[in-house]
């Protein structure tokens, strides 16, 4: 079980910008491939709408492309990424995340998700309730379903929280577990003692994809530019080139 990372990534703030995306362009480690053709269908899990498209949408494009079913889980409503927001506010941002990820997941050419809308920040207290839904949706599909989540070891509560959740519930089911990183290239750096490089895999992705991937974040708006004019982007450009930049990979 990967051990969580949270003060790792309290202590590196997002607008200072982390690891620069060249460090792990640069960076050239023989990760083994992971074999597209194992997977009979994907259940993606995502902590809030955006995490399935920077975290892992090439790849689901990829499958969904090869015919394979592929279901994304929104879990959170999305609504905590502007603090201080009253009631209204909040509700108009909860619906403008969940339209952006619409419109992302018709790019990734996947089917609509299914949204949870459980309250973003606070995934850690419901991720016992989460498990037994995600349970739900893995037992349903067929044998040996994937099950893309970040990883537990992502630095971000809610990353980690629903990381922990879906690990259960693939245990209960038999269900593949694979776990992608998306805040993991902001506070680690290449070659980092600390992360279990050993359980890497890279995925092969091809123009088409990464393309798709990259027309379908732009769809997320609201986290790509301020919400107040004096404010800065929830996701600064710096964080979205390197989750562009760096390809897409699991630990197992």
């Amino acid at each position: 079980m990967s051990v969580g990372n949270g003060s790792r990534f309290a202590a590196r703030p997002i607008a200072t910008g982390g690891t620069p995306a060249d460090e792990w362009i640069g960076w050239r480690r023989p990760f083994p491939e992971l074999d597209l053709d194992d997977c009979p269908a994907l259940v993606l899990v995502a902590p809030h709408p955006d995490d399935e498209t920077l975290g892992f949408g090439a790849t689901a494009a990829t499958l969904r492309s090869r015919g394979i079913d592929v279901q994304v889980v929104s879990v959170s409503d999305g609504g905590g990424a502007v603090p201080g927001l009253s009631r209204v506010e909040r509700t108009w941002l909860e619906g403008a995340r969940r339209a952006e990820l619409h419109r992302a997941t018709e790019i990734l050419g996947v089917s609509a998700p299914v949204c949870l809308e459980l309250p973003d920040g606070e995934l850690s207290d419901h991720e016992a309730a989460l498990s037994d839904r995600l349970t739900g949706l893995l037992a349903a599909g067929p044998k040996g379903t994937w099950c893309a989540a970040t990883w537990r070891g992502d630095g971000h509560p809610d990353h980690e929280a629903v990381g922990r959740a879906s690990a259960a519930a693939a245990e209960r089911t038999g269900a593949a577990l694979l776990e992608y990183p998306v805040w993991m290239w902001h506070w680690a750096a290449p070659d980092d003692d600390c992360l279990p490089w050993h359980r890497m895999s890279r995925v092969p992705l091809d123009s088409v994809a990464l393309s798709r991937k990259d027309r379908a974040t732009k769809m997320f708006r609201t986290q790509l530019s301020p919400y107040h004019p004096e404010a800065d982007a929830i996701l600064p450009k710096a964080v979205v080139r390197r989750l562009l930049s760096v390809g897409e990979v699991v630990f197992r």
